[in-house]
């Protein structure tokens, strides 16, 4: 994972939670930045530990509450943004208690799973360079800002975990049973054993008493151990005494800060890098694990986009306007297919093909503008996707058909390319407001989404998928309008040649058993859905009006003075 991360806080939050209650048993591991973040993503490791340890050493600082919660929270974020598993935060003592509800409110909204605050004064020190008696806190104290935890947390899939430092600061096993039993009377979801003992007699010890403990309490919130010291038990063994989460607290950063000593020295006594070669990464795989690759692919489908054709359609006469082209129609002083052309060009795309009459010359002052005209001999307004035809070549590669008859937003040609999918069509459902002087047959649309949700929706991104498109659907059963404008991709574009192909050579019909010279566009998307290929719909409440009446130009007009 990179940065491409799409997880959601809230899927992160309970992501721990849910897997100790399939599981029974984690191992996480610590990260002190994006970059040991992501080493952990791509293991084995079920969780990401986030240690003041490691946090203050990665600035260079002491382990000392020198780094406030602010400076946390950046590293925090920075994980965060990279990575998709649960994080446990290392909250130190916590504060006093107003500061550990802040924290865990920014916590549980970042999306962390858990935080781990331990039995001692503020300002903290190190568990393993300067804890004893004097340092401890009041446990009624610590039990209080538990409890005060608890109530700020807006889910119970946050989890709070006391950590008891009484066997570090050397008060003993009693004392450490005494403080457990108050945290988990208090509400702790979780208790992590702290011990300095090179074996891990001590906590095995505590293992045994704590699930006394928990009999006794009826309770059993998680235990945690963190090995650091006693490393000579294995993770499996750690398990099999009960423990539920495992803790490998600052592995990775004392690990990049021998590999980087020694590369530092290397370089200076051989006076040049090469000997340091086979001891490091290439830049090329530093390259892949940040996600700059994706940058680099990105780049080139941006660059495939600069050959997308965008092709108009404006061989047809209007009936409703003398017969004569739309395209050439005034709209506050330019026909409509210049301001077609200015909105293509807004969006990003300079390569627009318009199919014209064969024996129309108007259309020749746009050549001027980069535009490329093709010459059809389908004139009549029944014979758009014919004389789409005439422009076949330029369809080859992906292309983005809009309808000569629809003036448009350059933000709806944006959203249809950058949608991700191979046919996405532009849809509408202001259709069942429209009352046309004009029997017309409108381009209709099913979608597979439920007639509950489809018009209720907070994403106004969303794609929709199409299962029928045409003008035989009744205006009952259609919950959209194909409003002129579609996106096709390379390997779109070539399986709806393929199908005309198909269906011209051997005399099958389209859809609705039309024959070849009559189909229409909608026909053919209809045939690529019954073949299984997926046609996703793109809605638009507002963005494009088509010039079907003079009352259009009108509004055209009115909206584009505004």
């Amino acid at each position: 994972m990179t940065f491409e991360s799409n997880i959601l806080p809230w899927e992160r939050l309970g992501s721990l939670k849910n897997t100790l209650n399939k599981t029974g048993f984690i191992r996480a591991i610590e990260a002190h930045s994006g970059l040991s973040g992501l080493i952990v993503e791509s293991s084995e490791f079920d969780a990401i530990w986030e240690s003041s340890l490691t946090d203050s050493a990665s600035k260079g600082l002491p382990d000392a509450s020198i780094v406030g919660n602010e400076g946390r929270l950046h590293t925090i974020n920075e994980i965060l943004n990279v990575t998709t598993k649960p994080m446990i935060v290392d909250g130190d003592t916590g504060g006093d208690s107003d500061n550990f509800r802040f924290l865990v409110k920014r916590l549980e909204r970042l999306g962390v799973s858990a935080v781990i605050i331990e039995d001692k004064v503020f300002p903290k020190r190190n568990s393993f360079g300067g804890t004893d008696a004097s340092s401890m806190e009041d446990p009624d104290l610590f039990s209080e800002k538990i409890l005060a935890g608890r109530n700020a947390r807006a889910t119970d899939d946050f989890l709070i975990i006391a950590r008891l430092e009484s066997l570090v600061a050397g008060i003993g096993m009693n004392d450490t049973v005494l403080r457990a039993e108050k945290y988990m009377r208090a509400g702790a979801d979780g208790i992590m054993i702290h011990s300095k003992l090179k074996n891990p007699e001590e906590i095995i010890t505590f293992s045994k008493k704590f699930k006394v403990l928990c009999e006794k309490l009826n309770k059993r919130p998680y235990l945690i151990s963190v090995p650091t010291t006693y490393n000579s038990i294995k993770d499996s063994e750690l398990k099999n005494l009960g423990f539920n989460i495992v803790i490998h607290a600052n592995h990775l950063l004392r690990a990049s800060y021998e590999a980087m000593s020694e590369t530092a020295s290397k370089i200076i006594d051989s006076d040049r890098s090469k000997e340091v070669d086979d001891k490091i990464v290439p830049v090329k795989k530093i390259f892949s694990i940040v996600g700059y690759d994706k940058i680099v692919e990105r780049e080139k489908e941006k660059n495939d986009l600069d050959d997308l054709n965008v092709i108009i359609p404006s061989a047809g006469e209007s009936k409703d306007f003398n017969n004569s082209s739309k395209s050439f129609l005034e709209i506050n002083g330019f026909p409509l297919i210049q301001h077609q052309i200015e909105s293509i060009h807004k969006a990003g795309l300079d390569k627009i093909v318009v199919i014209t009459p064969q024996n129309n010359n108007d259309f020749n002052i746009f050549e001027k503008n980069g535009v490329n005209l093709c010459k059809t001999n389908s004139s009549k307004s029944d014979q758009l996707f014919k004389s789409l035809l005439s422009a076949r070549e330029s369809m080859e590669n992906g292309f983005l058909i809009i309808f000569g008859d629809i003036i448009f937003n350059e933000q709806l040609l944006i959203s249809l390319i950058n949608s991700d999918k191979d046919i996405v069509l532009g849809i509408d459902n202001s259709y069942k407001f429209h009352k046309h002087n004009q029997d017309k047959k409108l381009d209709l649309i099913i979608t597979e989404e439920s007639s509950e949700t489809k018009f209720r929706s907070l994403n106004t991104n969303s794609l929709e998928k199409i299962t029928n498109i045409g003008k035989t659907i009744s205006i009952k059963e259609a919950d959209g309008e194909f409003i002129g404008m579609g996106y096709f991709s390379k390997s779109a574009a070539q399986k709806l040649l393929k199908i005309v192909d198909e269906l011209n050579e051997s005399s099958n019909k389209f859809h609705e058993a039309k024959s070849f010279e009559t189909a229409d566009l909608t026909d053919v998307i209809q045939e690529l859905i019954d073949r299984g290929n997926e046609v996703f719909a793109r809605r638009t409440y507002k963005g494009w009006i088509e010039i079907h009446s003079m009352d259009d130009v009108k509004q055209a007009q009115n909206e584009l003075k505004i």
